[in-house]
């Protein structure tokens, strides 16, 4: 049964709420402590305590460390995730954050990843929480990580650059595409570092899922509002069996919305360029259906399957493309087998496709323009290099992904 772990960013999201959240979940303190101190930062140590947050208790993370100037490259903090102790599969993780948050850095200041200067979240104190995050997600041995809509709080903050509005620009950047929550609290909830661990590994935002609840652990932000309790929720459990949810063994489900329209008065070529243009916009899958409408006029239904936060996007993308007045939505929940990128090596080269990860064991689905390029440039039948791709999966050499890793679309 997948493990998931949600995160409840009623309060908005930090590094450290996340690492309190993740240790109040159940992940080892001494572990954590271990991997950060293998880093080569001195004198790098997180502490934990218990706190009360208007009348609920919490976890809350403190990482002592001696006060330091350093402004760090993202290439020093690769290297020292590179020579630390951790885990492949946790400095993958933690790389992965670093990376995206240098992308959303190096934009708002119009550079290069490679040239972008970290400040805060170069010190110490935001490596650490970012390096424990990953780790503890990897610990708790999390399949699928799912967040609510991320409250970002509100008013004027001072960072490196001068005072800004909140969200800070590299928190606007890291949450592009991600629903925000209204908040009444006028202080920054979002971090830069809370956004970066959220984005990277978080494939779906939105209501908490059917799930069976095992643990929860609830992270304290350092700062009190009036208005509410500055807490981070984290449910830890599995996605409903598959006798309750209608899911096949070694599937998960998720909810996607079906946003339809009739058309009878548009070109073929109209279409066509609507159905690319939201493939390419991100939709799960687009497709059309032949029908008959009225005074006996041949028409088409276009089809959209998107992720319920996407409706706005590819409604719009309808509406500019084809000449409907109206597309109806309907939420429909879908079984998803895991799956990841794979390659395997035929006679004739390489071939990219994919592995899903059904109850009976991986399969593999060669990718059709991969296939395509090899039989056009080497003169053989493409059902022949299709065959010799399936015949060449060993699937013995693919393992199931984690936290991430699996990519969140797919048809369907």
């Amino acid at each position: 049964m997948t493990k998931l772990a949600y995160f409840d960013c009623q309060s908005g999201i930090s590094g450290d709420m996340i690492l309190a959240a993740l240790i109040d979940a159940g992940v080892d303190l001494d572990a954590l402590n271990n991997a950060v101190g293998s880093l080569g930062l001195p004198d790098v140590r997180l502490t934990v305590c218990e706190v009360k947050k208007m009348g609920f208790r919490a976890a809350q993370v403190v990482v002592e460390h001696p006060h330091e100037h350093a402004h760090r490259h993202l290439h020093h903090i690769t290297a020292m995730i590179e020579r630390s102790s951790m885990s492949d599969r946790q400095k993958s993780l933690a790389v992965r954050i670093f990376t995206r948050l240098a992308e959303a850095e190096a934009r708002v200041h119009g550079t290069t990843i490679e040239k972008v200067h970290f400040h805060e979240v170069g010190a110490a104190d935001s490596i650490a929480d970012i390096v424990g995050a990953a780790v503890g997600l990897d610990l708790l041995g999390i399949d699928r990580v799912w967040a609510s809509p991320v409250a970002v709080g509100g008013g004027r903050i001072k960072i490196a650059h001068g005072e800004v509005s909140v969200p800070a620009p590299a928190t606007a950047e890291l949450l592009r595409g991600v629903p925000i929550a209204p908040s009444s609290v006028a202080a920054e909830l979002a971090t830069p570092t809370g956004a970066a661990v959220l984005t990277t590994v978080v494939e779906r935002f939105g209501p908490l899922p059917p799930m069976i609840i095992d643990r929860t652990g609830f992270g304290a932000g350092q700062r009190d509002f009036e208005q509410q309790p500055n807490i981070l929720r984290l449910y830890v459990g599995r996605l409903v069996a598959a006798d309750q949810a209608g899911a096949p063994a070694g599937a998960s489900t998720d909810r996607v919305v079906v946003l339809e329209t009739n058309l009878d008065d548009i070109s073929g070529q109209w279409v066509g360029y609507a159905t690319e243009r939201l493939l390419a916009a991100g939709a799960l899958d687009v497709f059309t259906t032949a029908i008959g409408m009225k005074k006996n006029r041949p028409g088409v239904m276009l089809s959209v399957i998107c992720r319920p936060e996407d409706v706005a996007k590819f409604e719009g993308i309808v509406f500019s493309e084809t000449t409907t007045l109206g597309i109806r939505r309907r939420e429909a929940e879908r079984s998803v087998l895991a799956r990841s990128e794979h390659q395997v090596s035929t006679p004739w080269g390489a071939i990219a496709g994919k592995v899903a990860f059904a109850a009976d064991g991986p399969r593999f689905a060669p990718e059709y323009e991969s296939c395509r390029a090899i039989a056009e440039d080497r003169g053989v039948a493409l059902r022949e290099v299709f065959d010799a791709a399936v015949r060449a999966f060993d699937s013995g050499k693919v393992a199931r992904p984690k936290i991430a890793e699996t990519p969140s679309g797919g048809r369907g």
